[in-house]
């Protein structure tokens, strides 16, 4: 049998190295959380940058879009008022032909009533 004397020095001996393993682990503990904080901060950081990124990109293509329209909208008013310019031009045109066609019409029927004027007056 151990005496009592050297059963307390080995039960302490064994305290002491679970207690020096105890505190092992925990620092090792410790380290692995600080890692993985720093790890998952990295992330965090990688996370927000991606974002940004991503968020100043369709900030970007809202803003192409924008001008797209407005530049599509620019060109449509333009073809539209060209439309009604050359629509107006065209009835002028036609108007005046019209006038035209009328005056050539008067002054035919003019000629032809004087034709049967003369024709008239050469028979009697």
């Amino acid at each position: 049998a151990i005496a009592p004397t050297a059963h307390a020095a080995e039960s302490k001996a064994v305290n002491n190295i679970q207690s020096t393993r105890l505190e092992f682990l925990n620092n090792q503990t410790k380290a692995v959380n600080n890692i993985q904080s720093t790890r998952l901060e990295f992330l965090n950081n990688q996370t927000k940058a991606v974002d940004n990124i991503q968020a100043a990109r369709l900030e970007l293509l809202n803003n192409q879009t924008k001008a797209i329209q407005d530049i599509q909208s620019t060109r449509l008013e333009f073809l539209n008022n060209q439309s009604k310019s050359i629509d107006n031009l065209q009835a002028a045109r036609l108007a005046h032909l019209d006038t035209q066609s009328k005056a050539v019409d008067n002054v035919q029927a003019e000629r032809l009533a004087g034709l049967d004027a003369r024709s008239k007056s050469t028979l009697q």
